[in-house]
């Protein structure tokens, strides 16, 4: 890859981190915010309503602290020359996928077959824990 097209990426990369932390800042603000302002009793629907909204902060905070570990993943791989190829087949992941997502670490066809891997482990255990729980597809007998 170019090093012209390595600074963009670079580019790309530093810009969602940076709005990936303020976001998680604000995140963490609104919550603390949150948990100030509200009483600390309340009727059984208030006290739900904040233990939901701070179950949603915490899978959201999550899901970014978890895409924020692959930017620096990107960023690293840009340093040491080895951006956009797949780490299961070693060839170069298109750059049309790097531009949608930079983070990309499987070529377009390793994803899929990725994919394809853990729909068919997921179908097996979800069938598995059918068959224990004595759960059977219409038709079927037990």
């Amino acid at each position: 890859m170019k090093k012209k097209e390595l600074d963009q990426f670079k580019k790309i990369l530093d810009e969602d981190k940076k709005k990936i932390l303020r976001h998680l800042e604000s995140l963490s603000d609104s919550s603390e915010q949150e948990l100030d302002t509200s009483p600390a009793s309340g009727d059984s629907v208030d006290l739900a309503s904040l233990e939901i909204n701070q179950a949603s902060l915490q899978k959201i905070g999550k899901r970014e602290t978890y895409l924020l570990k692959k930017i620096d993943i990107a960023l690293n791989k840009i340093e040491d020359g080895t951006f956009g190829e797949c780490e299961m087949c070693g060839e170069q992941i298109s750059p049309a996928r790097l531009m949608a997502r930079p983070v990309a670490q499987l070529c377009i066809d390793c994803k899929t077959f990725q994919e394809s891997q853990e729909r068919k482990f997921s179908q097996r255990d979800r069938t598995q824990e059918e068959e224990e729980d004595g759960v059977y597809e219409e038709g079927e007998e037990g």
